[in-house]
C-alpha cells in the first residue's frame, strides 16, 4: 500500500469536458475585463507574458487558452478569474463520484493525498473546495503545479517526493496521460494510468484501484 497518493485532475479526478467547455470559456470571455478591473494583480502576469511573446499580452493569453498552453502565468490568471465564478455560484467543480469515494476512503485509511496539476495551486483548491460533492480540501495534504516543474519530466516527480518527504517508491501517481505516467515511473514512483473511456484496457475508475 502506498503511503501517499498523488493525483492529476483533468481527465483523472475530473472531466476534461468540464475544463474545456466550462472553465476555459469562462476565463476567455472575462480575461480582458478582469485585467482592466484588477491592474495591480494583473501587471506582473502581463509583464511575464510580454517577456515571453512581444505584443498585446491579453491577446497572447487568449491564444494560449485556445491552444491549452500549459504556461504558468496563464494558469495563474485563469485561477483568479475562476475564483469569481466559483464564489458567485456560476459553476461547481466537477469531480467523478468514484474519485470522491476513493479519496475519502484513502484519507480515512491514513494515506496522504496530494494533487499535481497544470492548473495553479489556487485553481486546484477552488475546484476541490467548491466541488459537486462539497468542500473536499480537508482530504488533501498538499498541492503542486507547474512551478514545481513540467508534468512530463521525471525531475518534477523527484522534487515532489522530496517536498512530501517520502521515497518516490512510497508514492502512487494517478493520471490519464501516458507521458506523465512514464515521467513519474522514471522518478521511481508507482503510477497507474486512468483510462476513463476504456479504449486502452487500463484502469477506468478510481474504484479499480486497490490501494
Amino acid at each position: 500500500m502506498p503511503r501517499a497518493i498523488l493525483t492529476d485532475i483533468e481527465g483523472t479526478t475530473s472531466s476534461i469536458a468540464f475544463v474545456a467547455e466550462t472553465l476555459f470559456p469562462y476565463a476567455r470571455e472575462r480575461l480582458r475585463a478582469f485585467v482592466a478591473a484588477h491592474p495591480d494583480a494583473a501587471a506582473p502576469i502581463l509583464a511575464e507574458v510580454a517577456a515571453a511573446e512581444p505584443g498585446d499580452p491579453v491577446a497572447t493569453l487568449t491564444r494560449w487558452i485556445d491552444e491549452d498552453r500549459k504556461a504558468t502565468p496563464l494558469k495563474t490568471l485563469q485561477g483568479m478569474i475562476w475564483e469569481d465564478g466559483y464564489r458567485e455560484g456560476a459553476f461547481t467543480g466537477h469531480i467523478y463520484a468514484d474519485a470522491v469515494a476513493a479519496l475519502r476512503r484513502w484519507h480515512v485509511a491514513g494515506i496522504a493525498l496530494y494533487v499535481f496539476s497544470s492548473g495553479s495551486v489556487a485553481a486546484q483548491k477552488l475546484l476541490f473546495g467548491h466541488s459537486d460533492a462539497g468542500d473536499l480540501t480537508p482530504l488533501f495534504s498538499g498541492y503542486f503545479d507547474t512551478t514545481t516543474g513540467p508534468k512530463r519530466e521525471a525531475a518534477s516527480y523527484t522534487a515532489i517526493a522530496g517536498a512530501i518527504g517520502l521515497e518516490p517508491g512510497d508514492i502512487l501517481f494517478l493520471s490519464d496521460t501516458p507521458q506523465e505516467i512514464a515521467a513519474a515511473r522514471g522518478a521511481g514512483m508507482q503510477a497507474l494510468l486512468i483510462d476513463r473511456d476504456g479504449s486502452s484496457g487500463d484502469i477506468t475508475t478510481f474504484g479499480d484501484i486497490t490501494a
